[in-house]
C-alpha cells in the first residue's frame, strides 16, 4: 500500500510547480502591442470605468435607503479605501508594465496557481459586468420610449419563465455589445478616441448637473425637520460605504492597459491618481447637490437625478441626464471589452490558457481573437441570461483581486532583486562577479560547510543588508530569525497576517449575528486576532525593504497594503452565502482548466533548471561578509577503475 503513496520529493516538486513565479524579460518595454496611449488616454479610460450608471442610480439608492445625506461621508470613506488598492495597482503597473493587471502582479510575486485563479475570476467578473451594463443600458433607453421595445419583443418573440434566464431576449443589449466589440477590434487608438467622445459628453452633463444643482440647492433639506444629515447613524454610513466602494472598481483598466502606454512608469501612477480623484470628486459633489435639491426621503431610487430636476420644474433637464447616463454606460462597456481580452491574452501568452488567445493582429496590434470570442460570449450572456442574481459575483472577484495585489506588494517589496548570473568563462567555470572591497589576495576560501559554521564574532551591524534580511537594530532581539533565507520570514508573516485578518473580520461580521458569542469570548477573540495581525505586521516591518527605485512606490509599506487587505476581506465576508457558493463552483471549474491544461503548458516549465551535481565553496572577506559560489562539477574524462561513470550512464538513459 505504501508504494502507491507519493514520495515526499514528488510532493515538494509538485508544490514548487504550483507556486513558481513568472520570470520577466530583461526589456519589459518590448511588446507586440502598440504603445500609443498617453496619460490623458489612460486617465479617461479609468474615469470611463468608474463613472458609469452608478453616478445616476447608486447615489439616489444609497441616499434614500441606506445613509441619507451622509452618503457624502460614505463616498469619502469608500474613496479612501479604494485609494489603498489603487496605489498598489499603481506601483505594480509602473514596475511591471505588462498587460494582465492583477493576474500579472500575482504571478510575478506570489505564485502560478494563485495568479491563474485571480485571472480566472477577473475573466468572469468582466464578462458579467459588461453584460449587466449592456442590459442596464438597454433598459434605460427602453424606459425613455415608455418600454415600447420590451413590449414589442414580448409580443412578437415571447416571454420566458425559466430560472436563471431573462424574462425576454434582450436583442438591444446584445446588439450594443457587438457594435462595441467591432470598435474595440480596430485597435487601441480607435477605442481610446471613442472613449474620449463618450467621456467628454458624460463629464459635460455632470458639470451641468453640478451647476444647476447648486443653483437649486436648499440647505433646509439637511435640517432636522427632514430627518437630519445622518438619519441612519454611523451604521448607515458604514453600510453605505460598503455599497459605494463598488463604484470605484474600474481603475484596474489602467493597469491592464500599461503595455500599450507610451511611458508606463510615469503614466500609469498619474492616470490612476487623476482618474480616482476626479471620480471621487464627481460622486461626492453629485451626492451633495442631489440631497440639497430635494429631501432625501422623497428620492426615486431608479432615476433620482432626472426625478429631482422634474420636481423642481426642469423636466427638460431629464433628457440631458438620460444622455449623460447612456454615454457613461457606453464608457463602462468599452472599459470591460478593452480589459478582458488583454487579461486573457496575458494568461494565454504565459501558457496557462488556450494558446489561440495569444494571437495579436499584425495591423491593429490587438488580441483580436480574444476580443471577438469574449465579445460574442458577453453578448450571449446579455441576450438570454438573468444577470441580477450574478451581479454580486462582481464584488467577490474584484475584492479577491485587490487582496492578492496588496499581499503581492508586500512580498515583492521584501524580495531580493533578481540579477542575471555572470557568464561562464573559458573552461566552464563561472567568472567571479566584480565587486568593491578587498582584493582577491585578501580573501580566505573555505571548502566545507563546517568551516562556515566556525565563523564567529563578525561585525554584522556594518554588513550591507539585502531586502528581506532582518534589520540590524532588531538582530539582538530576533537573532533566531537570522538563519532563514532573505524574504522567507516575510512570506510566512504575510500568510499569518492574512489568516489573522480573516479570523478578525469573521468575528466582526458573524460574532454577534450567526455565532451568538457571549461578550467575553467576543472581546477575547477580537484581542487575540488583532494581536496576531499586529505582530505579523511588526515582524514584516523589522526586515529590510528594497531601496527606492525610479518608479512609483506606495508609501507606508507594509501598513497601507495591510489595511487594504483587512478592508477587502471584511467586505467579502459581508456578501451573501449564495455568492460564495457560486464563487466556489467557478473556482472548481478554474482548477479543472488549470490542472487539465495550464500546469502542463506553462512557459515556466521550459525555464525550470535541470538537476545537476554542484559543489559549494565559501569565500570570506576580511570585513566578515560571506559569499557562496556554486559551480557544476565537471565529469572526469575517464571513470575511475572499478567505478561506473554515472554521468555517462545518465546521459545514455
Amino acid at each position: 500500500m505504501a508504494r502507491w503513496l507519493p514520495r515526499s520529493t514528488d510532493v515538494t516538486r509538485f508544490c514548487q510547480k504550483l507556486n513558481r513565479v513568472k520570470t520577466l524579460e530583461d526589456d519589459m518595454m518590448e511588446t507586440s502591442f502598440n504603445r500609443c496611449l498617453s496619460t490623458i488616454d489612460l486617465t479617461l479610460l479609468g474615469i470611463g470605468g468608474m463613472v458609469g450608471s452608478g453616478l445616476y442610480v447608486l447615489t439616489g439608492t444609497v441616499a434614500k435607503e441606506i445613509a441619507g445625506p451622509a452618503v457624502i461621508i460614505s463616498f469619502i470613506i469608500a474613496g479612501f479605501a479604494s485609494l489603498l488598492a489603487a496605489l498598489c495597482y499603481a506601483e505594480f503597473g509602473a514596475r511591471v508594465p505588462k498587460t494582465g493587471s492583477a493576474y500579472m502582479f500575482t504571478y510575478v510575486s506570489v505564485g502560478e496557481i494563485w495568479a491563474f485563479l485571480i485571472g480566472w475570476n477577473v475573466l468572469l467578473e468582466y464578462m458579467i459586468g459588461g453584460a449587466a451594463v449592456a442590459r442596464a443600458w438597454s433598459g434605460y433607453l427602453d424606459s425613455i420610449f415608455n418600454h415600447k421595445i420590451k413590449n414589442f419583443t414580448e409580443t412578437h418573440v415571447g416571454a420566458w419563465q425559466v430560472p436563471f434566464l431573462a424574462h425576454y431576449p434582450d436583442f438591444l443589449a446584445a446588439a450594443i455589445l457587438l457594435v462595441a466589440t467591432a470598435f474595440i477590434s480596430f485597435g487601441a487608438k480607435v477605442s481610446s478616441w471613442l472613449n474620449h467622445v463618450f467621456s467628454a459628453i458624460s463629464m459635460g452633463v455632470i458639470l451641468f448637473i453640478l451647476i444647476m444643482g447648486f443653483i437649486l440647492a436648499q440647505p433646509k433639506n439637511w435640517s432636522a425637520q427632514e430627518g437630519g444629515f445622518a438619519p441612519y447613524g454611523v451604521s448607515g454610513i458604514m453600510a453605505g460605504t460598503a455599497t459605494c466602494f463598488y463604484a470605484f472598481v474600474g481603475f484596474d483598466v489602467i493597469a491592464a492597459s500599461s503595455e500599450e502606454a507610451r511611458n508606463p512608469q510615469r503614466a500609469v501612477p498619474r492616470a490612476i491618481a487623476f482618474s480616482l480623484g476626479l471620480a471621487t470628486g464627481a460622486y461626492i459633489l453629485v451626492s451633495v447637490v442631489l440631497t440639497l435639491m430635494v429631501p432625501w426621503h422623497t428620492l426615486d431610487p431608479d432615476s433620482a437625478l432626472a426625478d429631482a430636476f422634474y420636481r423642481r420644474g426642469y423636466a427638460w433637464a431629464g433628457f440631458l441626464v438620460a444622455a449623460g447616463s447612456i454615454c457613461a454606460m457606453n464608457t463602462v462597456l468599452l472599459s470591460n471589452l478593452f480589459s478582458l481580452p488583454r487579461i486573457v491574452y496575458a494568461m494565454a501568452e504565459d501558457g496557462l490558457f488556450f494558446q489561440v488567445f495569444s494571437q495579436v493582429h499584425p495591423r491593429t496590434q490587438v488580441p483580436v481573437v480574444g476580443i471577438v470570442v469574449f465579445g460574442l460570449l458577453m453578448a450571449l450572456l446579455a441576450l438570454v441570461f438573468d444577470l441580477e442574481a450574478l451581479v454580486q459575483f462582481l464584488s467577490i472577484g474584484t475584492l479577491l483581486a485587490y487582496t492578492f495585489v496588496a499581499a503581492s506588494i508586500i512580498v515583492l517589496r521584501f524580495q531580493q532583486q533578481k540579477v542575471d548570473a555572470p557568464a561562464p568563462a573559458a573552461g566552464g567555470r563561472p567568472s567571479p562577479e566584480p565587486r568593491e572591497g578587498p582584493s582577491a589576495g585578501d580573501l580566505k576560501e573555505y571548502e566545507s560547510f563546517s568551516d562556515k559554521l566556525q565563523l564567529v564574532d563578525r561585525d554584522k551591524s556594518k554588513e550591507h543588508r539585502e531586502p528581506g534580511q532582518l534589520k540590524a537594530a532588531f538582530e539582538p532581539y530576533l537573532e533566531f530569525l537570522s538563519d532563514f533565507y532573505p524574504g522567507e520570514v516575510v512570506t510566512v508573516a504575510v500568510v499569518t497576517l492574512m489568516v489573522s485578518a480573516i479570523c478578525l473580520c469573521s468575528i466582526l461580521v458573524f460574532g454577534n449575528t450567526h455565532l451568538h458569542l457571549p461578550t467575553w469570548s467576543y472581546s477575547l477573540l477580537l484581542v487575540l486576532f488583532s494581536l496576531g495581525f499586529l505582530l505579523s505586521l511588526l515582524l514584516i516591518w523589522a526586515h529590510e525593504q528594497q531601496r527606492s527605485t525610479q518608479t512609483f512606490q506606495i508609501p507606508l509599506v507594509p501598513l497601507s497594503p495591510a489595511l487594504s487587505i483587512v478592508l477587502n476581506i471584511y467586505l467579502m465576508l459581508k456578501l451573501s452565502y449564495m455568492t460564495w457558493l457560486r464563487f466556489a463552483v467557478w473556482l472548481l471549474l478554474g482548477l479543472l482548466v488549470y490542472f487539465g491544461y495550464g500546469i502542463w503548458h506553462s512557459k515556466e516549465n521550459l525555464r525550470e533548471p535541470r538537476p545537476q551535481r554542484v559543489s559549494a565553496r565559501y569565500v570570506v572577506f576580511p570585513s566578515g561578509s560571506l559569499e557562496e559560489r556554486v559551480q557544476a562539477v565537471q565529469p572526469s574524462p575517464q571513470p575511475a577503475a572499478g567505478l561506473p561513470d554515472t554521468d555517462t550512464e545518465d546521459g545514455k538513459r
